[in-house]
């Protein structure tokens, strides 16, 4: 999303994993977890190539063999439900 772009919507995810993921990781699950998933209009590799989805941020917290945190997705395209 460029700078200027106006955000929407912001979606927030909480994730716990039982091991030890890098933030990339944890980008690459919600991709791959969502695809298909929300239909073609919510396609987040289409909507970030068109400048829809901003950056995502990820917290993360790893303790022992777990890690959980939150992620969120800035978009600035309408979600019908």
């Amino acid at each position: 999303m460029p700078q200027s772009g106006i955000v929407k919507y912001h979606v927030k995810l909480s994730y716990e994993v039982d091991g030890l993921v890098e933030r990339a990781d944890i980008i690459g699950a919600i991709f791959g977890q969502t695809e298909g998933l929300l239909g073609p209009e919510m396609n987040l590799n289409e909507l970030q190539r068109v400048s829809k989805v901003g950056r995502i941020e990820v917290d993360a917290k790893s303790t022992a063999n777990t890690t959980s945190g939150t992620a969120l997705i800035p978009m600035s395209t309408d979600i019908d439900t």
